[in-house]
């Protein structure tokens, strides 16, 4: 297992939707095992490919100890409640700084474990924001782009401002 430099907000590699992973071998599960180090250590709780610079649809989440880290490959939202909830929301290529997003409450995501067995899994509250949070990256959207142009400006520049200190 190693620890992957995490790229930094603004990097335009963040903007972009990442690759189907197709091959399910030994490099994938070392990759998961290197993304789950690197965001244990960032801190986080949840951390994609693409923040370590990498084009894949891999995901690591780490939300539960009893349930230990989980990892979703290919993940796709499938289904989505109508009610919606607010979340406090960050990124670990963006440290120091969060904010409030509205977020279905639950949802039910497809994917592939890293053997490439299909799997759906529902899920509610923080882990629901987290698959939402994560998918969203995997598209290329950053977390912030759900925020309103004037809440996004202010933390970017709060951001700006830590970061030069």
């Amino acid at each position: 297992m190693t620890i992957r430099p995490i790229i930094r907000y603004p990097d335009p590699r963040l903007a972009l939707p990442a690759q189907p992973v197709a091959v399910f071998d030994g490099a994938l599960r070392e990759l998961a095992s290197d993304l789950l180090e690197t965001m244990h250590a960032a801190p986080g709780i949840g951390i994609t490919a693409p923040h370590i610079g990498i084009s894949q649809r891999v995901v690591v989440l780490d939300l539960d100890a009893t349930e230990g880290a989980r990892t979703y490959v290919n993940p796709e939202i499938i289904w989505a409640s109508s009610e919606m909830i607010l979340h406090q929301e960050g990124s670990v290529s963006m440290p120091g700084v969060n904010d409030e997003v509205s977020r279905h409450a639950r949802v039910r995501i497809g994917y592939q474990d890293v053997h490439g067995n299909l799997q759906t899994e529902e899920s509610e509250g923080l882990r629901a924001v987290c698959h939402q949070h994560e998918i969203d990256q995997l598209n290329g959207l950053f977390w912030i782009k759900r925020l309103s142009r004037l809440r996004r400006e202010r933390l970017i520049k709060r951001f700006e401002k830590m970061s030069r200190s």
